[in-house]
């Protein structure tokens, strides 16, 4: 089974991704593993994409497509995958979709985990994590015992950028706006499925099973 797996940032993407591969036996495919994957290859491939990101460039979707297909066409992919951090724009889902028509395949399925803005909000600007020892705390579900002070080793806590208030609803406009189209263009094709993504951790990878089931 081939599935994409779209959601916003915090919206849980990648423990359900885990979950999903190994109930369906196929690779968990990440874009950032493939660009990291780029710099050890020695591929063709692999140093196009390699000199973009030594320049500090974003890869182009062209490049990230290729590299898409060179992995789908490694051995432990020919039952499937499961695709998370591409496509995220319309143009990359077209791109993608001629790719894959190219060589007679296509997607099975989308599945988009939704979760509301507040607690997209709430998840990514709780988070904090040990200077010392990169201990992650929430500030809800995980807190230390102790305000600002991590429990393993009394390391001083803080906040990455990317995960104060303002930065993630900045990131999380930039989502909607890229990824809404996306999300419509599936959705007309007849394979997204939409799916809440609050509440129970194991019980939204049982919703996404049965979905997929």
């Amino acid at each position: 089974m081939q599935v994409v797996l779209l959601g916003a940032p915090g919206a849980g993407k990648g423990t359900q991704a885990e979950a999903l591969s190994a109930h369906l036996n196929v690779p968990h495919i990440a874009t950032g593993d493939l660009f990291r994957a780029a710099r050890q290859s020695g591929t063709e491939i692999g140093n196009i994409a390699a000199g973009y990101m030594d320049r500090g460039e974003l890869v182009p979707d062209e490049v990230v497509v290729r590299m898409l297909l060179e992995r789908i066409s490694l051995p432990d992919a020919q039952n499937g995958y499961l695709l998370d951090g591409f496509p995220r724009t319309l143009d990359q889902a077209k791109s993608l979709g001629d790719a894959l028509g190219k060589n007679d395949s296509t997607l099975d399925a989308v599945l988009y985990l939704n979760v509301s803005n507040e607690e997209l909000v709430s998840r990514l600007s709780g988070r904090w994590i040990c200077r010392k020892c990169q201990a992650p705390y929430h500030a809800i579900s995980a807190p230390p015992q102790k305000d600002g002070t991590c429990d393993r080793c009394d390391g001083e806590l803080y906040q990455r950028e990317d995960d104060q208030e303002a930065t993630v609803r900045t990131r999380l406009g930039v989502f909607e706006k890229d990824t809404a189209p996306l999300i419509e263009y599936y959705r007309s094709q007849g394979i997204l499925s939409e799916i809440p993504g609050e509440g129970n951790v194991k019980e939204i990878e049982n919703k996404m099973i049965s979905t997929l089931s």
